[in-house]
């Protein structure tokens, strides 16, 4: 049971930073249309995941949240989704895709230190290289990937500061949180992570919310916001806790490095791309850096092996 359990939360990992992989490009036409800001977008997020994780828990089994777990669900509300996407929403207008993957794939190495710190996990000399093995490789990849076609967008410290805070805020609340979020259901832990998300957000946003001529939004952007809003929000934020109960904070974060192999792969389907043998050692490189990291020996130890 407690294998089976392991290999659904690493399922769910994967599912989830798939999604994440093609919301990279969604996020970015979304902001660079500049119909709607970014708290807006935000706003939206929490309003409509939201009212989906509201709805699923009246068909849950009732669940009492302890009064003084309040406070630290609303420190991981600010640090797991509302700094971490408002750095991301407005981070991703000020850098090209292919930085933005390259500090994505910073996460792990943060959440390998914060775990450290914060919850005694060990890191020992087998995945530290696993981490840095998985690191070269997806650079690799990436520097392997990207053709310019002319007039490429540049990058601006300011994007580069505001994605790295988004790694590092997320990086906090896989490495910080695990306890808080072990102890309750997925549903009831995330309706009250994006009922206070809402909080902090509506004051900055409501005027532009009600203001919005909705009806005048391309179908493009009504699209990527149903998007955005239901499978990188509410699928997402659904799947990731799951693999928090399962597996250890550094193995999570290190299904970031999905992000960048899927847009890959989605890229080579429609015909953008091609599969060459470089991109292949790179993605074998990845994984392996991945498996190092799963079965080290203090891995072993923590999981009762």
């Amino acid at each position: 049971m407690e294998q089976k359990g392991t290999i659904w939360g690493h399922a769910a990992c994967f599912t989830a930073y798939a999604i994440f992989g093609l919301n990279i490009i969604i996020c970015k036409d979304l902001t660079n249309s500049h119909l709607i800001s970014p708290i807006a977008l935000f706003t939206m997020r929490s309003i409509g995941a939201g009212l989906l994780f509201w709805l699923l828990s009246a068909f849950a089994p009732r669940e009492r949240v302890d009064r003084r777990d309040f406070p630290k669900i609303f420190l991981a509300s600010v640090f797991g989704f509302f700094l971490t996407q408002i750095t991301f929403l407005m981070g991703i207008p000020l850098i090209t895709p292919m930085n933005c993957s390259v500090l994505s794939t910073m996460a792990p190495i943060y959440t390998m230190f914060i775990a450290a710190i914060a919850l005694k996990e060990p890191i020992t000399l087998q995945k530290a290289g696993g981490v840095a093995l998985s690191f070269a490789g997806i650079i690799y990849l990436i520097l392997h990937s990207v053709t310019s076609t002319g007039g490429v967008a540049e990058s601006t410290p300011m994007g580069f500061f505001l994605i790295v805070m988004n790694c590092l805020c997320f990086s906090i609340y896989l490495g910080v949180f695990k306890p808080i979020i072990t102890k309750y259901s997925v549903i009831t832990f995330m309706k009250w992570i994006f009922l206070f998300s809402l909080l902090l957000s509506a004051p900055f946003s409501g005027r532009e919310l009600l203001t919005l001529d909705y009806t005048a939004l391309p179908r493009t952007i009504i699209l990527e916001l149903s998007y955005l809003i239901v499978c990188a929000t509410f699928i997402t934020y659904f799947l990731i806790p799951i693999g928090q109960k399962r597996i250890r904070p550094t193995l999570v974060s290190m299904y970031s490095y999905v992000q960048p192999i899927i847009a890959i792969v989605i890229s080579i389907a429609i015909g953008m791309d091609s599969l060459s043998w470089q991109k292949s050692a790179a993605i074998l490189t990845v994984f392996t850096g991945v498996m190092l990291v799963n079965y080290s020996r203090s891995a072993k130890k923590e999981d009762g092996k």
